[in-house]
């Protein structure tokens, strides 16, 4: 198995950064324009990036300014993700909120890995964009 690990580090609370990363508003902004959210364990977060199909993430743990856990149930467009795992752990000291971000359980490392460990970077990069001066990046926006 294989895993992606990012940290970033962001200039702002941790219920910021909570409410970013599980609302439509925040990943929206951030991740793609197309996609349906809800904060709420056992919801199926549906994440489509232009090509018509919904990458499906169970949200299956939420605790409130401190984690964020999907489980990749369903992902057409890079089946690599389908059995992986995202996680978001937030630690705050002092206003500023560290993220640790997981990507797990991939079966191998490989071209769509390499690709995706980019994009994550990209992501979180977008997020402390927004997070601290409430412009974003979401896929739509990005040159690619």
């Amino acid at each position: 198995m294989a895993n992606i690990e990012h940290m970033q580090y962001i200039k702002v609370p941790a219920a910021t950064v909570y409410e970013v990363i599980t609302t439509e508003k925040g990943l929206g902004a951030t991740w793609t324009t197309q996609l349906i959210v809800q904060p709420e364990v056992g919801f199926i977060n549906q994440f489509d990036f232009n090509d018509n199909y919904a990458t499906k993430m169970k949200v299956v743990e939420l605790v409130e300014n401190e984690k964020v856990v999907w489980e990749c149930i369903a992902a057409d467009s890079e089946p690599a993700w389908t059995g992986t795992s995202v996680s978001f752990e937030l630690t705050e000291k002092n206003g500023r909120t560290a993220v640790l971000f997981r990507h797990l359980n991939w079966k191998e490392v490989s071209e769509c890995f390499r690709f995706c460990n980019y994009n994550w970077a990209m992501f979180l990069f977008s997020l402390k964009n927004y997070c601290e001066t409430g412009t974003g990046t979401p896929y739509q926006l990005r040159v690619f």
